[in-house]
């Protein structure tokens, strides 16, 4: 299995990078206020507007280690990738499947089986460890219309209809993701999802951290030789990342969602952590983000069991792992793709 390697998070609004040697050096207003060893590192995700000198992005390139930048917001920008990795034939079966209506239906449904699994999993675990703090009749009521989505799943005629079984458990996951909030509920209320700009800090949490494993599995792809703008359940636009966004699908519950849940149950993020604009979108303060990307490193340090590979592995390599998997089913290593079922 891959070696997590560490991702440095730049949030210094106005850092610029530059290469020495083999060390990527950190510069704010023209001073030096950071080095680390490329050997180091797997990626680097840019929160400043400056960027970085020609030769660190050369370097990144050469090394596979991804570039990204995204606004201040956390608004993705771009990413700088080296040679593709992977063979040719790898990518044409990928792009066949894609072709291929009946074929895309059909791993579509794995990545919404695995949604809607991990979304009544979360609910429970819920349910399991906070019993005298929820409301224990909605979320018992979500959790069986979860289970009743996911015995409609395979059944699905065409990608509309998985769509609507896909939405009828979004609705009921959302609808009781209030309850999962144990603290500081007034600050923290949820009622429903938004985004493009989010419109309370729930939701600014939510989508900063989607676009962070967003991030993190389009390098993963990418570093298998997949394309991670092929994709299966999301269809192909300009500028959409969709196989990474199927694979989110996956992961956005168990990892993300649960990452966002513990952060605010424990206290890690505040009310004052965040920055309302007159338009009413709400995003982390410059200080909040560098506290909260800390805690993100931490969390994918942790070490789960992989539900199928029955390994060990840190919560970093989950991505990985998934895009790996999938190679393996397209080169047909693999009579089925397995998607990631929180255990």
């Amino acid at each position: 299995m891959k070696k997590l390697l560490n991702t440095l998070y730049v949030t210094i609004p106005d850092a610029y990078l530059r290469l020495d040697g083999e060390t990527v050096v950190i510069l704010g207003d023209e001073k030096e206020i950071g080095r680390i060893p490329l050997i180091n590192l797997q990626s680097i995700v840019c929160f400043a507007y400056k960027g970085a000198s020609p030769a660190l992005l050369g370097a990144c390139a050469e090394r596979g280690i991804e570039l990204c930048f995204l606004s201040t917001h956390g608004r993705f920008l771009a990413r700088v990738n080296g040679p593709v990795h992977g063979n040719v034939l790898l990518r044409e079966s990928q792009m066949l499947l894609a072709a291929d209506d009946a074929g895309s239906l059909g791993v579509a449904k794995t990545f919404i089986e695995a949604k809607i699994y991990n979304c009544r999993w979360v609910i429970e675990r819920t349910l399991r460890d906070h019993p005298q703090r929820v409301d224990t009749a909605a979320l018992r009521e979500a959790i069986e219309l979860h289970k009743a989505c996911l015995t409609q799943v395979p059944s699905a005629a065409d990608n509309a209809e998985l769509m609507g079984i896909e939405g009828t458990a979004a609705k009921a996951y959302f609808g009781v993701f209030d309850q999962m909030i144990l603290r500081n509920k007034d600050e923290f209320r949820f009622d429903e999802r938004n985004r493009r700009p989010p419109t309370d800090r729930v939701n600014a949490l939510l989508s900063f951290t989607y676009t962070l494993l967003t991030n993190e599995i389009c390098g993963a792809l990418e570093s298998v030789g997949l394309d991670p703008y092929v994709g299966y359940l999301h269809k192909k636009r300009p500028g959409r990342c969709s196989l990474a966004l199927d694979i989110l699908e996956e992961l956005r519950a168990a990892y993300a969602d649960r990452f966002v849940l513990s952060q605010i149950n424990l206290g890690a993020v505040a009310v004052d952590d965040f920055d309302i604009k007159e338009n009413g979108a709400v995003f982390l303060k410059d200080v909040a983000r560098k506290k909260y990307l800390s805690a993100w490193q931490t969390r994918k340090q942790e070490t789960i069991t992989h539900p199928f590979l029955g390994e060990k592995l840190q919560w970093g390599l989950v991505p990985y792992s998934q895009a790996m998997l999938f190679a393996r089913w397209l080169r047909g290593d693999l009579d089925t793709y397995p998607p990631f079922f929180r255990k």
